[in-house]
């Protein structure tokens, strides 16, 4: 199914950035200094990319198409991955305001980021878990190729009014640039 085979390529690209924030925090916790504009792109990422797009292709388009197939929200695992959504976007915040702090010279706050970075990828990678194994399993069976593309349509349209055009690309150059500086 195109629309999950997306929604999987995206977690990769999502992964990979759970990882650099891994490297981000370990050198915070040995004090060492982390780019301000480097800190500026990767919260982008995390609000643009992963929220706007990634998130919105799922809660706009994705679910509701599963809960028309019959699989239920309230109750199911729809439900619990909307609530980890929410809970994402709550330490994205407690993430921004921290960050703010570190770049505008508060060193004790690169404590906080830390700790909001570890509770981050901690929910993402067991989120990620979830839909790979779980939800999108689900959707390959409940949903058909005319439904299929149809959703790659929404996603399609959803990526280039909410992001716009290029801006996909961009993020992944930017992966690729933290990638050399923080994983290799």
């Amino acid at each position: 199914m195109k629309a999950v085979d997306e929604l999987r390529n995206e977690h990769q690209g999502i992964e990979r950035m759970l990882r650099i924030l891994q490297s981000i925090a370990g050198k915070l916790a040995k004090d060492e200094q982390i780019v301000s504009g480097q800190l500026d792109g990767i919260m982008e990422f995390l609000s643009v990319f992963i929220d706007e797009c990634h998130h919105g292709k799922e809660e706009e388009i994705l679910f509701p198409a599963l809960e028309a197939a019959g699989v239920p929200c309230e109750g199911g695992p729809i439900g619990d991955l909307l609530g980890e959504h929410e809970q994402g976007r709550k330490l994205v915040a407690r993430l921004k305001k921290s960050v703010e702090s570190y770049t505008s010279g508060d060193m004790a706050s690169a404590a906080d980021v830390q700790v909001i970075i570890n509770e981050y990828v901690g929910l993402m990678i067991q989120h990620i878990e979830k839909e790979n194994k779980g939800l999108f399993l689900m959707a390959e069976s409940k949903l058909d190729i005319a439904k299929d593309h149809e959703i790659i349509e929404a996603f399609d349209t959803l990526e280039r009014e909410r992001i716009g055009l290029g801006k996909h690309d961009e993020f992944h150059a930017l992966l690729d640039k933290l990638y050399v500086e923080y994983l290799q």
